[in-house]
């Protein structure tokens, strides 16, 4: 980031106001960047911009839905002409629906879509329009581990993650084609005790819960900014990550299985939901949560995350080992059998 030391670095966060959003322009703000806020409910900006402010940042709001290309598109344009440009931006929006397939309808598989997905795709095409000319700058998927793993109860959401992750690929080759410095990260997100479990539309029985073990966003939001500088081109955060995504690569049959008989019991705790509790597909719960769920006393401070590029190199590494082992003991055994025969 040394082309940024003339000025103040901005990052623009979409999905500022709750969770791992909020974490991450707090994260930012630590470090004095100007974090551009982007978020639907006010009342959950007005506390980013108080944290923000609090945090040594400069803070820039904006009320928009990530599901309007024209709203983000002005976003980018006010914050590039404010601040000289735009070095970061973090796609982070989504909503979700807990339902079975058949209980969900067409209209909330498009919303989820519009917003999870095609979200992230207007954030980059808002901040390409000022990236691409200056050749510069880094934009940041909030992906999951659901992006190679889906999982019973969430086809939308996971759906969504998926897409964006193929949508990223893509761009990323065109980058490169192109021969352009702009940079293209995916950050696979673990469980995050974030709000999300109690304003997420569902029609399950029972309160919602994330599949344990469980990660303060603030744990995360410090790997998105080491993500924001490093740009490799994933992080998977988290050993239940690491593991879902290589083990879906190796015995995806049996994972099926296995979230059949364990996963709706994973995702529900014992409590019974209550009927009339409001959700956020299309409209926000227009209130000021901070960035945590209702799970600190479950959650874990810290998580490790690596590239991938490293631990398929590991596994290769151990492989490797293991076949020569094999074939240096199958050896062996050969030359101790041949001299039995010769005495």
């Amino acid at each position: 980031m040394s082309a940024l030391k003339s000025r103040r670095p901005t990052v623009v966060v979409a999905g500022a106001s709750a969770g791992v959003g909020r974490a991450i322009a707090q994260e930012f703000a630590r470090h004095g960047w100007i974090v551009g806020l982007v978020a639907r409910g006010e009342v959950g900006l007005a506390g980013t911009i108080r944290d923000v402010e609090r945090l040594g940042g400069r803070p820039i709001a904006f009320a928009a839905d990530v599901a309007d290309p024209a709203a983000l598109q002005e976003v980018a344009d006010s914050v590039a002409k404010t601040c000289g440009g735009i070095d970061v931006w973090i796609n982070n929006a989504m909503v979700t629906v807990y339902a079975p397939v058949q209980e969900t309808s067409p209209e909330e598989f498009q919303r989820v879509t519009d917003v999870t997905y095609l979200g992230q795709v207007h954030g980059t095409l808002a901040a390409l329009r000022h990236m691409v000319p200056a050749d510069r700058g880094t934009i940041v998927h909030i992906g999951s581990a659901l992006a190679y793993r889906s999982i019973p109860l969430q086809a939308a959401y996971c759906a969504a993650k998926a897409a964006v992750r193929g949508f990223v690929d893509s761009l990323r080759s065109e980058l490169l084609h192109d021969g352009s410095k702009v940079r293209l990260t995916m950050v696979q997100l673990p469980a995050v005790n974030t709000p999300q479990f109690d304003w997420a539309r569902s029609r399950l029985p029972r309160t919602l819960e994330p599949v344990p073990p469980i990660y303060q966003p603030e744990a995360i939001a410090r790997h998105v900014y080491r993500a924001a500088h490093a740009a490799p081109r994933e992080l998977w955060i988290g050993g239940p990550a690491w593991k879902a995504i290589l083990g879906n690569m190796l015995v995806p049959g049996w994972i099926d299985g296995y979230l059949a008989r364990t996963g709706y019991h994973g995702e529900m705790t014992s409590v019974k939901a209550s009927k009339n509790r409001p959700d956020n597909l299309y409209e926000p719960v227009d209130t000021d949560p901070g960035a945590h769920g209702r799970f600190d006393s479950r959650s874990r401070s810290r998580v490790a995350a690596a590239d991938p590029r490293w631990l398929k190199f590991g596994i290769a590494a151990a492989l490797g080992l293991a076949a020569g082992t094999m074939l240096f003991a199958t050896e062996a055994h050969g030359r101790d059998e041949a001299r039995k025969r010769l005495r």
